[in-house]
């Protein structure tokens, strides 16, 4: 048997004379500590920023809050002359666009990632980066024009489809309109939470799609590499390696493309006609939502509605900064990467 033994230091092929271990000072230079003590005070700032938002939209929300009290979060109507407003459904009609909007856009954003990243052409990927880009540059009342006056036209037809056929599915029933009935008029499928979350998922796709892009561009070759050599087709190497990779990215983008859905102001303002109740059935003519009733309401209200929008405002941004801070919590335990070996 044969032992090895460790070379002595002064054995040691590598060492020369007059080597010595470089020194890395336990206190930051000047640099370090100005770098530090810049980034300390830009999220103090940020933080003491929304702070002040917060607090802002409080001070000026409570006379409405304290004259409402509890039922602000339970009262469909919304008459604050007569005291009798609230959030209950103002805040569903959000959320029912935000979530509608985010199931048709995270399709379209993971598949045009996928494109842009695994499939197109390397001499056209910078152009369609470049046109996702610009897409999500496009001012909001370009879509609610685009919307509105073409899209909509086209929606109805799509609308009387599902409400025919998948009308057996709460979501899609129009209650009690046939939607075979040959006498019916169309214009029940217009101004709809559904038509509204079309133009809005157009919206935050390029947003989402360009998130996802970047993490998709970024997994490792050596991991593609393998997977092929493993026999792995194209789709079998995206499905265990890309996507994988990507996770934390799918989720972020999807949670940003939300909080952009749940704040859309001018777009619903111009496709949807305000209604202030809960209906499930997003088919059906009607809805609204915080920033569009805000966007409505705010040149003619009186000094008490004005805090009425304003409280509306506050659950708005609540309800923002909890999607937001539940994702950053989603995203921190599945970043993008974390399951792979670099």
């Amino acid at each position: 048997m044969t032992t090895l033994l460790p070379l002595e230091p002064e054995e040691a092929p590598d060492v020369v004379d007059g080597d010595v271990p470089r020194r890395i000072p336990a206190t930051p230079d000047l640099t370090d500590r100005v770098f530090g003590l810049v980034a300390r005070l830009s999220g103090v700032v940020v933080l003491a920023v929304m702070g002040f938002v917060g607090l802002f939209l409080l001070v000026q929300a409570w006379p409405a809050l304290q004259d409402a009290g509890f039922s602000f979060l339970t009262t469909q109507q919304w008459e604050p002359s007569s005291g009798n407003f609230g959030i209950a459904a103002i805040l569903f009609g959000t959320v029912a666009i935000g979530l509608l909007a985010i199931g048709i856009a995270v399709p379209f954003a993971v598949a045009t990632a996928l494109f842009i990243s695994e499939y197109a052409p390397a001499r056209f990927k910078r152009t369609f980066v470049s046109l996702v880009d610009l897409m999500a540059a496009v001012p909001s009342v370009v879509y609610g024009l685009w919307g509105a006056f073409l899209l909509q036209e086209y929606a109805i037809g799509l609308a009387q489809w599902l409400s025919t056929y998948l009308g057996w599915i709460p979501l899609f029933n129009m209650g009690d309109r046939d939607p075979r009935d040959p006498l019916g008029t169309l214009t029940d499928f217009k101004s709809s939470t559904f038509v509204a979350g079309i133009v809005v998922a157009m919206m935050v796709t390029p947003i989402a799609s360009s998130i996802m892009r970047e993490a998709f561009d970024q997994a490792p070759s050596g991991e593609r590499e393998g997977a092929y050599a493993l026999g792995a087709t194209k789709w079998g190497m995206i499905r265990t390696v890309v996507l994988p990779y990507g996770r934390g990215a799918i989720i972020g983008g999807t949670m940003l493309g939300l909080g952009r859905a749940l704040g859309e102001t001018i777009t619903v303002a111009m496709i949807i006609s305000p209604i202030f109740e809960i209906h499930w059935h997003v088919l059906e003519k009607g809805g609204i939502s915080v920033s569009s009733l805000i966007a409505l309401r705010y040149g003619e209200a009186s000094a008490f509605s004005l805090s009425a929008l304003f409280a509306a405002g506050l659950a708005l941004f609540v309800l923002t900064m909890a999607v937001n801070f539940g994702a950053s919590t989603i995203v921190a335990r599945s970043r993008s990467g974390a399951g792979s070996d670099v």
